[in-house]
């Protein structure tokens, strides 16, 4: 992938914005899959307990789960991991406005 060759040469590792992204993305579309948001478009409103377990290098996949914490009329909240096989890579909880289109 292009973001190994500058992060870092010689030891390459993902950055982690790309990780806590990726989640980020992965929560949203849980949360406009859901019928009631159908009409609602998700703004990311903050993260809260982030960690970075261990470096996500090349070759490794990457598999991204996420859960709803919380889901009211306007915001939710949601936990976020990326895992490399049985570890966890990074972990984090999301908050997002739900608002109409």
């Amino acid at each position: 992938e292009w973001f190994f060759q500058g992060h870092f040469p010689g030891r390459p590792v993902m950055p982690g914005v790309l990780i806590v992204e990726a989640m980020a993305q992965t929560a949203c579309a849980l949360f406009l899959s859901r019928p009631e948001y159908a009409s609602k478009i998700a703004f990311f409103m903050g993260i809260n307990e982030t960690k970075f377990r261990r470096p996500v290098v090349p070759g490794d996949r990457l598999e991204l789960r996420v859960e709803v914490l919380k889901a009211g009329g306007r915001a939710g909240k949601v936990r976020g991991e990326a895992k490399v096989g049985e570890e966890v890579a990074a972990e984090t909880e999301f908050t997002f406005a739900l608002v109409d289109k």
